[in-house]
């Protein structure tokens, strides 16, 4: 469940982001908040995706 929270979380802060940005006066600490979570997210996702160089070590 808490998986479903943060990924909720991460998927909304880039559309709230993109949809900041787009306005002709965005609030920059909105959208510095919101890319740092969505940053946090991807780098989890990224994580747990393994390199093509660790299968060339396997062999």
């Amino acid at each position: 469940m808490m998986k479903w929270l943060i990924n909720i979380l991460f998927l909304s802060c880039g559309f709230v982001a993109f949809w900041e940005q787009s306005k002709p006066n965005p609030n920059k600490i909105l959208m510095i908040i919101c890319m740092f979570i969505f940053g946090v997210g991807l780098y989890r996702l990224m994580k747990k995706i393994p390199s093509k160089d660790e299968k060339n070590h396997d062999e």
